[in-house]
């Protein structure tokens, strides 16, 4: 399960989270703050910084472009594009 860094920079990484699954810690260290999941056009998942039109975050441009709501709408900061949401938090156990 790879998933991919958008920077704002323009560069793309491969990154592989250090389980199974992200875990939150890792989602935040990645984006720098709390966590937002948005859907990309193609039906994947981006994990995005909450606040990161508030905290002087640059604009991410690829990430932009893949954001469904790219056309009126603008990703600041780091962006962590995620095939599936198991990739997120797993299967849910039952209680």
């Amino acid at each position: 399960m790879a998933s991919t860094l958008y920077k704002t920079d323009g560069r793309t990484q491969e990154m592989r989270p250090s389980g199974l699954h992200w875990s939150l810690e890792e989602l935040q260290g990645i984006v720098g703050g709390y966590i937002e999941v948005v859907n990309t056009l193609d039906g994947r998942f981006m994990v995005i910084n909450d606040m990161g039109k508030f905290n002087g975050s640059e604009l991410n441009i690829p990430a932009t472009r893949l954001y469904r709501f790219g056309r009126t709408d603008v990703i600041m900061g780091d962006a962590l594009v995620v095939d599936t949401v198991l990739e997120l938090d797993g299967p849910q156990e039952a209680e």
